[in-house]
């Protein structure tokens, strides 16, 4: 196993229940605040969509313009 080589079974098991865990308390967290997402993040994904969109463009027209 490729794992096997940088990590020892008791870390690969901590990492995998680390994980299983981490996910599990993230949507049980987010299912439980839901109502206060639609009420005050309202069209919040499309607002990062396009200033994230803004910000990749501009580095990538500061690349193309400055080089490297």
């Amino acid at each position: 196993m490729f794992l096997s080589a940088f990590f020892s079974t008791g870390r690969i098991i901590f990492i995998l229940f680390f994980v299983i865990a981490f996910t599990s308390v993230l949507v049980w967290s987010y299912k439980k605040d839901i109502k206060n997402h639609e009420r005050y993040y309202k069209n919040a994904g499309k607002k990062v969509a396009i200033y994230g969109g803004i910000i990749i463009a501009i580095f990538v027209a500061l690349r193309i313009i400055f080089g490297n």
